[in-house]
């Protein structure tokens, strides 16, 4: 059985949680949507008056050429421009370090982020420590950061994360690749544009994984002890968007309007948690990407419909007006019928997204450094609707590992 104490504690740190968020309103980036909308943002990136500007991405989209008509579009208005493109998935503290140095070494006054979540997720912990000259491993943590970031704009590459609106970043040590956690409001970036232009160049896996997050991100949101009136109204319009137009984006990369969609599903979802937060699902999930080099969407893609199970009773009534309000049921279903069909309508996408859900080098030896890690990282800020025990939790390991494709 789980220790008593566990939801105690948590409980409480929660309950001061709660009200340094009442306290802390979560800032917006402005939102410029639409086609080209990148090159939009580039407009509003001079009028702020930045001179000197980092740009954060991968090597992929680098190659790909992706950044390269917004630089011509930024060095057209005099602002010069240098590439940081060594961002990893699941950045690690070594690379963001790298990128600190060479905001350092370019004196750049602002930084752009192109790409998905691991992208963004970098800049915002290179922004926010220039900004507070101290070392990235300093932010870790809850609202640790004295100055708010430097200008610090986005242009999301993936429709998933929501990270371009959210006050958290996760970075991953070097050598244990556990993942730390930064909840901070001054690392929220100033503007983004959701470009679905720039979007269509994912992949169906990529697109299903990333959409997958999104959905996750609005689910957890939905049922936490923290939902309020104003996250579920995002939550709710991401979760609508997601099983309206993801499937759509996976068939069919050039439907531009299934990817401005998704685009503001992922964003929508990114504000519900910036107000509820997450639960089990990304807790788990950090751990199997960090032991086994799972990619973040396909990490909550495997581990959802399992919680979902283990959430069941707690969270049915929650889970059915989400069914009903979706017309997966009828208004007059019961409560257990609606909170299954929601249940099952979550897992019937995830198989017409053929997502892989197997964790193939998944250990019996890593249960309980998976289940203690999960915990750690959950207890005391994820407001989760039912205290999950370490058998629970490697029942749900167990699932896991003998899942090919979720029933």
């Amino acid at each position: 059985m789980i220790n008593p104490l566990t939801p105690i504690k948590a409980k409480t740190q929660l309950a001061a949680l709660k009200v340094l968020l009442k306290v802390v309103t979560p800032p917006r980036p402005l939102v410029i949507l639409g086609e080209s909308s990148s090159i939009k943002l580039c407009n509003n990136i001079s009028m702020l008056g930045a001179k000197r500007i980092l740009i954060v991405t991968d090597a992929v989209l680098y190659q790909l050429g992706v950044t390269s008509p917004i630089e011509a579009e930024l060095e057209g208005k005099g602002i010069k421009c240098s590439v940081f493109s060594a961002v990893t998935p699941d950045p690690t503290l070594s690379v963001v370090t790298q990128g600190l140095q060479a905001l350092s070494r370019f004196d750049a006054d602002a930084v752009l982020a192109i790409g998905g979540g691991s992208s963004i997720d970098a800049a915002k912990v290179i922004a926010c420590a220039a900004a507070n000259n101290t070392k990235p491993e300093n932010l870790f943590g809850v609202f640790k950061a004295k100055e708010h970031s430097l200008p610090l704009f986005v242009i999301p590459t993936t429709a998933g994360t929501g990270s371009e609106v959210t006050m958290g970043a996760v970075i991953s040590d070097d050598e244990s690749h556990q993942k730390s956690l930064i909840i901070d409001p001054k690392i929220v970036p100033l503007a983004v544009a959701l470009d679905p232009i720039i979007m269509k160049g994912m992949p169906p896996s990529i697109t299903a994984d990333t959409g997958l997050d999104a959905l996750t991100h609005a689910v957890e949101a939905w049922v936490s002890d923290m939902a309020s009136e104003e996250s579920d109204r995002y939550a709710f319009a991401s979760i609508q968007m997601v099983f309206k137009y993801l499937l759509t984006a996976y068939q069919d990369g050039e439907n531009l309007e299934a990817r401005e969609a998704m685009g503001l599903a992922s964003h929508y979802a990114g504000l519900a948690i910036n107000k509820a937060g997450i639960g089990y699902v990304h807790a788990i999930a950090h751990q199997l990407g960090a032991l086994y080099g799972i990619s973040h969407g396909r990490s909550n893609a495997i581990v959802l419909p399992h919680v979902l199970d283990f959430n069941n009773k707690a969270s049915s009534k929650r889970l059915a007006k989400l069914a009903q309000a979706l017309n997966i049921v009828d208004s007059n279903a019961g409560v257990e019928v609606a909170c299954n069909a929601f249940i099952s309508r979550t897992k019937k996408l995830i198989n017409e997204l053929n997502v892989d859900m197997s964790v193939p080098n998944i250990d019996r030896k890593d249960f309980d450094k998976i289940a203690d890690s999960a915990f750690t990282e959950a207890h005391g800020i994820y407001a989760v609707p039912k205290y999950m025990s370490r058998r629970e939790a490697k029942l749900i390991l167990h699932a896991i590992k003998n899942t090919a494709k979720i029933a």
